[in-house]
């Protein structure tokens, strides 16, 4: 795509970097928010992480090939960000990063960032129970309502593999919800 790489030689660009990053956060901030807040869950962890990317989008930008879109580069970036501020939360409260989500899950009540209902909390216990790789398709699926073929950009995994999860992760929170 031309405009991408246009796009990319502007934010590059030493007199139009100011202003092209501008427009990179106007594009991208509430999508890649929505995205750490899917995996990390609690919004001011999200607000954490999604500054983490943004950094690291402008420190290692230069050396973005293009082999896959800026917009998949960038997911790949902050989903790595989020899995590591768990696991590093986790690691200083000692406990494991499942326990930690564990926690989380259970506190989504006094969270006056979250909105949801008994039946969202519901499905984010689902959730939480499932393998990492599935509970990151399913909400990339889901929730953000990424292709398949987005989502193997950003998790470099085959389409085929990424149908399956989601499949399996589907069947496993129907499961959940028919338990009651």
């Amino acid at each position: 795509m031309q405009d991408e790489k246009q796009f990319i030689s502007e934010l590059l660009h030493p007199q139009t970097q100011h202003k092209a990053f501008e427009k990179l956060l106007q594009l991208y901030q509430k999508p890649l928010y929505h995205h750490i807040r899917n995996i990390v869950l609690n919004h001011d962890d999200a607000d954490d992480v999604l500054q983490n990317t943004f950094i690291k989008v402008f420190n290692y930008l230069k050396d973005f090939k293009g082999d896959s879109k800026l917009f998949s580069w960038m997911y790949r970036i902050a989903t790595n960000e989020a899995i590591t501020f768990i696991n590093q939360k986790a690691k200083r409260n000692g406990m494991t990063s499942e326990a930690l989500q564990s926690k989380i899950v259970e506190n989504l009540h006094s969270d006056t960032f979250f909105d949801g209902n008994e039946i969202q909390i519901k499905l984010q216990k689902a959730i939480h129970l499932l393998p990492e790789k599935q509970q990151l398709v399913f909400k990339m699926k889901y929730f953000e309502g990424l292709k398949y073929e987005e989502i193997s950009e950003i998790l470099g995994t085959s389409v085929g593999a990424l149908k399956a999860s989601y499949h399996h992760a589907v069947k496993k929170i129907e499961e959940y919800f028919n338990e009651d």
